[in-house]
């Protein structure tokens, strides 16, 4: 399956829910998990992004849904980067070369 990089950022309401309830942040994980994406690994950050999520999913548009459906929310925005294993990205260099 392909892999993403999810970089989230909470709106005020956003926190707002977090600091009632930490918890929350797990439901949202199993959310994600019944949409078809797999959370692979997932950070607290410091800085301009409050959460990194490395997933897999089946598609982009798998990914587009999630991301519609949290964001509409309006607790959250998010960041995605398809990332492509740099193993494959150099295989796929060199494919190209020898053509």
């Amino acid at each position: 399956m392909p892999t993403y990089i999810i970089l989230s950022t909470l709106t005020d309401e956003g926190w707002k829910h977090i600091k009632q309830k930490p918890e929350r942040i797990l439901e949202v994980n199993r959310e994600i998990e019944e949409m078809g994406i797999k959370i692979e690994k997932q950070f607290a950050l410091l800085g301009d992004y409050d959460f990194a999520n490395i997933v897999e999913a089946p598609d982009n548009e798998t990914v587009m849904r999630m991301s519609l459906e949290l964001g509409s929310r309006g607790s959250v925005q998010f960041t995605t980067f398809p990332a492509v294993p740099v193993e494959e990205f150099i295989k796929s260099i060199s494919k190209k070369k020898a053509a």
